[in-house]
């Protein structure tokens, strides 16, 4: 995988409060009232609220602190947004403040909860978002910020701009790889937390960043780093496909970087491990042999390409046997043929030599009958 985790924001817009200062809103939180249940929408909420998938048992709900310019002022999926916010804990330990955090809405570039809950935001509003530790660090936590496992947080949030995203076609080369590195990189992050889907999704909008069409110039160099950062994309795409059993889609990934460098290792290797899993041992093989003749001292691929040997020959025992069991037992009945061939053998003999006794008998006795 490739290293590097994405930072949301610019780290000269980052400011990191000092860690056990509280931010006082437990007492908020303590009674829960005048809270809205973002899964279970009130009567007398307006209907065009875009929907929360399974955000079950009251894991993220939202409080309106102060209003804003009204419902049609809601940013839209794929704008990209700029708000204030601070963490804490629930009892109001302070984890940390970013006054200037933009990201893509919808990308799945920061926590599920927020990425959720700002959709619902009206421009200029603040809002005190309850959220679930599944929607935010989850069961592993966080190192940075420092957040302990499987813990809630309280998001305070105010809205402060929506902007359309940028036309690809129009974006500087240089920037379009630098956005595509950091959903790849915010892929990496998804991936190493274990969430392989949210990161199939970072690494299929960087692809999709690295493949438009572009109208501005861009020189050689420009085209090869794009190809290298699509190639990279596509690996990564390719291992999370993977961990979740998606074995075609893995194997559609692999070939696609194969097109392009067809000596790259990782995707060979990974092409390889899939046509194993599909049962194609023979072609899996062949693969990582490839794989291993371009890195002849990678200890992975060489456990890999012995396991799979291994494997494909207790394969072909089995078959063996089993074509032997549907067949019967060959030299048995082999042995039996030529035990019977044999036996009608010696019975002729024995006849055409009887037969040919009483003939020369029959012969003689004429003979002698003559002479008398």
């Amino acid at each position: 995988m490739a290293d590097g985790e994405v930072v949301n924001g610019s780290a000269d817009n980052q400011e990191v409060a000092p860690s056990g200062k509280k931010s006082g809103h437990a007492s908020l939180l303590d009674s829960g009232e005048d809270f809205e249940m973002l899964e279970d929408v009130e009567e007398d909420v307006d209907d065009d609220l875009p929907p929360l998938e399974d955000a079950g048992n009251g894991q993220l709900r939202k409080k309106v602190l102060e209003p804003g310019a009204g419902p049609d002022s809601r940013p839209q999926r794929g704008q990209n947004v700029t708000i204030h916010l601070k963490t804490s804990l629930t009892d109001g330990t302070l984890v940390e403040e970013l006054p200037n955090l933009s990201f893509t809405l919808g990308d799945g570039d920061v926590l599920q909860g927020l990425d959720l809950t700002v959709q619902l935001m009206e421009m200029g509003e603040k809002a005190l978002i309850e959220a679930g530790a599944k929607y935010t660090y989850g069961a592993l936590g966080s190192s940075t910020p420092a957040v302990p496992p499987d813990v809630d947080l309280i998001l305070e949030v105010q809205l402060l701009s929506a902007d359309d995203a940028p036309d690809l076609e129009l974006m500087p080369p240089l920037e379009r790889i630098s956005l595509a590195n950091r959903k790849r990189e915010r892929g990496n992050v998804h991936y190493q937390r274990g969430d392989y889907a949210f990161a199939v999704n970072s690494y299929g909008i960087a692809l999709q960043i690295t493949e438009a069409s572009s109208r501005v110039d861009i020189s050689q160099q420009e085209e090869e780093e794009l190809l290298d950062m699509k190639v990279k994309c596509l690996n990564n795409m390719a291992a999370a496909q993977l961990k979740l059993d998606h074995y075609d889609a893995a194997l559609r990934s692999c070939v696609s970087v194969l097109v392009h460098q067809p000596d790259n290792v990782k995707a060979l290797f990974r092409k390889g491990k899939v046509l194993a899993l599909q049962g194609e041992y023979s072609e899996a093989i062949k693969t990582l042999k490839r794989a291993l003749k371009l890195e002849p001292s990678n200890k992975t691929i060489h456990a890999e390409l012995s396991k799979l040997v291994k494997k494909h020959s207790e394969q072909k025992g089995a078959e063996q046997a089993m074509y032997k069991k549907m067949l019967g037992n060959p030299s048995n009945s082999s042995v039996q043929k030529h035990r019977a061939k044999s036996s009608w053998s010696l019975s002729w003999k024995w006849l055409f030599g009887a037969t040919a006794v009483a003939i020369g008998g029959v012969a003689l006795s004429v003979v002698i009958a003559a002479r008398n």
